[in-house]
């Protein structure tokens, strides 16, 4: 077996009513924080609630609410400017994977210095520790909490940052389900098929290995089991610890076995066309998993037999192809767009697909990929991707 390293964060507080642990935990590493999280966490009262817990343990705090829908280079800049401005002596990220990875780039950048495009590819390495983090997820997807991965857009080149480094860990996790209650459907099924990609990934990956085989398939089997129990009803407690830990579970499998070619043909949508990382996932799953699967028939097989118990003894090929189209089903019930849906253009898609394909290998992510493809059949994946129809479906487990 292959030399292997696993990173974890050094501290995770799991289950429900943790979120009340975040003034116990902040004081613990600081006395100054900066909260860096969102407009909608803040309509919703848990902003402020950080701040009493954090009050009531003795802990200043200064709130940095500027994070829209995808990570930008310039959230950081402005959140970095504020942590240094009062002095803070640790972040804590409220919200979903935009905020928790705009906080892994202040941290890494108030202690190593430079601009978050320095870290592009290693070009930079943080060398000291980061200042301390404590990440507090509100979606059942990215699992950015339990990751040493970044993904910030840079605005200059429209470029989404892939950055994986052991300084972009958080510190801590404070992980409870009773937040994520508030995501509403469309946002549940975006991020939860986010999540399951990153199981699946993981386990398809060339850099897969007993230790993350075991994180995801577990991941895949909570999500996959519950993932449309919390889509039609929100407030299924159980189905969101389910979705919540298999999404950090699945987070930890891909930060140690790195994603694929999904992910890789994700992000360039994401910077191009403002897609949310989850639903541009989602878009591409059904494609790229029929694209990839003779390649990789005997894990795909291995997973079915793990979702699909009654279907164990049918051949590989009767297994692969049964997984395959039932998460195609999945995604359908599921309602994820297409990118016509989404209201992009097509001139305007076929003008960026030489850039698209570009950034996708500059990424790194489909050379993981059990089949990898050139530049070439990249852009036909982008095109075949535009017109993609979501299909009626019958329900199929």
């Amino acid at each position: 077996m292959r030399l292997v390293t696993n990173q974890l964060p050094k501290t995770i507080v799991y289950g429900t009513g943790s979120f009340q642990q975040v003034g116990i935990e902040a004081r613990k590493v600081g006395t100054k924080a900066l909260l860096i999280s969102d407009q909608i966490m803040k309509s919703l009262g848990n902003v402020d609630r950080a701040g009493e817990l954090l009050e009531e343990s003795g802990v200043y705090w200064h709130e940095y609410l500027g994070v829209e829908t995808e990570p930008k280079d310039i959230y950081v800049v402005q959140a970095l400017a504020l942590l240094q401005q009062y002095s803070c002596d640790h972040i804590i990220a409220l919200g979903g994977g935009s905020c928790i990875d705009t906080a892994k780039a202040v941290a890494v950048l108030a202690t190593n210095g430079g601009k978050i495009s320095d870290y592009m590819n290693n070009g930079k390495i943080a060398e000291k520790n980061p200042l301390p983090l404590i990440a507090i997820p509100t979606t059942g997807g990215t699992g950015s909490e339990a990751t040493d991965v970044t993904v910030v857009t840079n605005t200059a080149n429209a470029v989404k940052m892939m950055i994986k480094q052991e300084a972009f860990i958080p510190q801590k996790a404070i992980v409870d389900p009773v937040l994520t209650v508030s995501s509403p459907p469309h946002i549940t099924a975006a991020t939860g098929i986010d999540a399951l990609t990153h199981a699946l990934e993981a386990y398809i990956s060339k850099k897969a290995h007993p230790f993350t085989d075991m994180l995801a398939l577990s991941a895949l089997e909570r999500i996959y089991r519950h993932i449309e129990t919390a889509y039609h009803d929100g407030e299924n407690l159980q189905a969101r610890h389910e979705l919540i830990y298999g999404s950090m579970l699945a987070g930890m499998a891909f930060s140690n076995a790195s994603v694929c070619l999904v992910h890789g043909m994700s992000r360039p949508i994401g910077a191009l066309f403002d897609v949310p990382h989850g639903v541009s996932n989602a878009m591409l799953l059904p494609v790229i998993l029929k694209y990839t699967k003779e390649s990789c028939r005997d894990r795909l097989a291995e997973i079915a037999r793990v979702l699909m118990p009654e279907r164990r003894g049918d051949s590989v090929l009767e297994l692969s192809d049964a997984l395959v189209e039932n998460i195609v089903s999945l995604c359908a019930r599921l309602n994820i767009p297409t990118l016509r849906q989404w209201g992009i253009d097509e001139e305007l898609y076929a003008s960026q697909l030489e850039k698209m394909a570009g950034d996708a290998l500059e990424s790194g992510s489909p050379q993981n990929n059990p089949k990898v493809p050139g530049k070439a059949e990249i852009i036909r994946l982008y095109e075949e991707l535009f017109s993609y129809e979501q299909r009626p479906v019958s329900k199929g487990k």
